[in-house]
């Protein structure tokens, strides 16, 4: 179903020509930045030690999560992209900032001593010619937060890095950097500035959503509205507009894009009807990991671009059906995108 503003005029050709205005934007990610480190190994026996497989180590990756990966995958789509967080002189934080696209300008990061770099390690078993699964993960929070003396540097980072921003995005991951207060802090400077339109911010949290209130977008899971609401959804068509009615009311966005895994997407916004947007693809999951740093990723660099949040939406949909059929934290790129667009308008 297309969106009724819209109705006349092709969607693929709108979405394509929304897709061309990427490489143009400036994207700023906010928040907690996560080691996702890869160990993978080939399963040799049943130890005898105890009822467990004995892996034979075959190679370690580690690639940016958590905000890294909006931030890559936002460079990825052809955005340049500010990233504001902090890493740790670890290892792991060396190897991370090294794993950044070259299009994520990562000179707002603050690189702490002493700082644990949150890792979240999975390790993965397979034959050689069967496909590895995961079979354990290990994560490892940083032992300790910003200091309180670095908040005050930490807000003057985003605030600097948010000014010639096309959009902004938020992403906490419980870390402690991302907060309303500073979400507020933002939207406030955002509606002041003198720009003909106000960057849209967006905002991906799996605690405390209730208490972001007036931005522009979130992209929560259904699992995580379930939570936040106390309700279990159950694939109940009412239960589901009543949820995503009610996020919309007690946050006072403008729109709130639910996606729901194998069942696609619902857009809700005020004073227009839910829009139900199926899955794109097939609905043979291969791997939901970064799934929804892709989707707020495409959202925002779509609204950035001109996008309405239906065809935001639309666009994050393909996005966020292709990076669920690759193994790992992944990304999809811009030729990706635009041909998964062409390809689903000539089905």
């Amino acid at each position: 179903m297309d969106h009724p503003l819209h109705r006349g005029e092709r969607l693929d050709v709108r979405l394509l020509g929304i897709i061309d205005r990427f490489a143009s934007k400036r994207i700023t990610v906010v928040g907690d930045i996560i080691a996702d480190e890869f160990i993978y190994g080939q399963i040799a026996r049943v130890s005898r030690e105890a009822p467990v497989l004995i892996l034979r180590y075959d190679s370690t990756e580690i690639v940016p999560g958590g905000a890294g990966n909006a931030a890559n995958n936002a460079a990825a789509l052809g955005a340049v992209v500010s990233l504001v967080g902090i890493v740790g002189s670890d290892d792991a934080g060396r190897r991370l900032v090294r794993a950044f696209d070259r299009r994520v300008d990562g000179r707002s990061l603050i690189r702490l001593k002493g700082y644990r770099t949150p890792t979240k390690t999975r390790i993965l078993a397979g034959g050689v010619h069967s496909a590895k699964q995961q079979v354990v993960r290990i994560d490892r929070q940083a032992a300790n937060g910003l200091p309180e003396d670095s908040r005050g540097a930490f807000a003057d980072r985003v605030g600097r890095a948010v000014e010639d921003a096309d959009a902004v995005i938020f992403s906490d991951y419980g870390g402690g950097l991302v907060t309303p207060a500073l979400v507020e802090q933002v939207h406030r400077r955002a509606a002041r500035s003198a720009r003909r339109r106000a960057a849209p911010i967006l905002i991906d949290t799996r605690y405390d959503l209730l208490k972001y209130r007036g931005v522009t977008a979130c992209t929560p899971n259904e699992s995580e509205v379930e939570h936040v609401l106390g309700v279990h959804i159950n694939d109940d068509p009412r239960r589901l507009e009543r949820a995503g009615r009610a996020i919309l009311k007690r946050t006072r966005m403008q729109a709130v894009l639910v996606t729901r895994g194998s069942r696609g997407m619902a857009l809700f916004e005020s004073g227009r009807p839910t829009m139900h947007i199926p899955i794109f693809g097939s609905d043979e999951i291969a791997d939901v990991t970064g799934a929804g740093d892709t989707v707020i990723s495409s959202v925002a660099l779509a609204l950035a671009s001109g996008a309405s949040f239906y065809e935001a939406a639309r666009l994050a949909n393909y996005a966020g059906g292709l990076v669920v059929m690759k193994r790992g934290t992944a990304i999809v790129s811009q030729d990706e995108l635009r041909e998964a667009v062409t390809r689903d308008a000539s089905a």
